[in-house]
């Protein structure tokens, strides 16, 4: 077999056909935007197709499950865990949930250069780490190795990740993603921008601003938690800096532009209301118009439930408060539940920008003018 795919669009780089592969004919490796993508052995390949049998994108249900999810609003009970939480800390009620019953923790995190990578956490200082949103498409590493390894020794795993990736460990770990202690949890998400792009960003700031990069955020809470403050820009700040700063060109090159996103992102399966996962984790636009009771300035988080194993550990978090909410409320707020990201047509212009003139040019060539 020369590849697992034939066009760039019908692959989101999950890995799981480079963790199933009997053979070890396959390696993940990055192309020159940066995303990783499958690159066949052929001296090792015995022609199998088990690489495409399980592809979630090939795959004809693409390993979602057939029924509409519960809904529910949520918030932690901890003022303080709210604060250091993307959205209602729904994330960390959770995983202190499985980290409680002897588990581990797998989630992206910010490594020593700033890139993002996924990382398992035997207990709450390596979990902490993976709170805050990272607008990038992670490394998996061997995650999946690690994963199997826990649940071959019965231990309860959360996986939390992209759609496409909590799909890809349903393929990658096959009759042991059901049987094992295993719960998957995916986000709300509105596509991978690419990691080349994100290299080339931070190196733009760093030569800027004369110095390394100390500090990154992708979103605070410096203003109340909402749709238009969430999303407002990114801050960093560098080792000549007390203060942080904000920057938007990262932020509009993914939220405005969309030409940074992976090629799969334009033809997302996973941007349904059917998950491929267990849970599935976002903010609750909207609450404060359905619900104004229920709104908190330092943010509310939205839970999807998907299964029964799910709903058990939902159900688990004492430290939690949830409360059944109308699908119809996010449904209309949340386009990933219904729609895919739309990538445009200056894609191209971008990329040759970026070859041949570097970051800030490929940023001028498809962004308007700030007024």
């Amino acid at each position: 077999m020369e590849q697992v795919f034939e066009n760039k669009r019908d692959c989101c780089g999950c890995g799981a056909c480079a963790h199933r592969c009997p053979d070890g004919a396959i390696a993940m490796e990055p192309d020159e935007e940066g995303f990783l993508y499958p690159v066949i052995r052929a001296e090792r390949c015995m022609d199998c197709g088990l690489c495409q049998t399980i592809c979630p994108f090939r795959k004809e249900d693409h390993w979602k499950n057939e029924q509409m999810p519960q809904f529910y609003v949520a918030k932690h009970r901890d003022g303080e865990v709210l604060r250091r939480s993307t959205s209602g800390g729904a994330f960390t009620a959770l995983s202190d949930q499985v980290l409680d019953m002897g588990g581990a923790v797998y989630g992206a995190v910010f490594d020593s250069r700033f890139r993002v990578v996924h990382q398992r956490a035997p207990g709450r200082a390596g979990r902490d780490r993976m709170r805050f949103s990272k607008y990038v498409q992670s490394d998996l590493g061997n995650c999946f190795c690690q994963v199997e390894q826990d649940l071959r020794q019965g231990k309860p795993v959360l996986f939390t990740g992209t759609p496409c990736q909590n799909a890809g460990l349903r393929a990658a770990m096959g009759p042991l993603a059901e049987q094992g202690p295993l719960v998957c949890c995916d986000l709300i998400c509105y596509g991978v921008p690419s990691p080349r792009v994100w290299e080339a960003y931070k190196q733009m700031l760093e030569k800027e601003q004369g110095a390394p990069l100390a500090e990154v955020s992708f979103r605070t809470k410096e203003l109340p938690w909402s749709r238009s403050n969430s999303n407002r820009s990114f801050r960093y700040r560098t080792a000549n800096q007390r203060e942080g700063q904000a920057d938007q060109r990262f932020y509009r090159l993914f939220f405005e532009s969309g030409a940074i996103l992976r090629p799969s992102c334009g033809q997302c399966p996973f941007a349904s209301a059917c998950r491929a996962s267990d849970l599935t984790i976002a903010d609750y636009w909207g609450i404060e118009k359905y619900a104004p009771e229920e709104y908190d300035p330092l943010g509310v988080s939205l839970v999807l439930t998907s299964t029964e194993r799910g709903r058990r550990l939902l159900e688990q978090c004492p430290s939690l408060w949830t409360e059944a909410r109308p699908a119809e409320e996010s449904l209309a707020e949340q386009k990933r539940l219904h729609q895919p990201a739309e990538l445009p047509e200056n894609r191209p212009l971008f990329w040759d920008t970026l070859e041949k003139e570097g970051l800030e040019a490929a940023c001028n060539a498809v962004l308007d003018p700030l007024e």
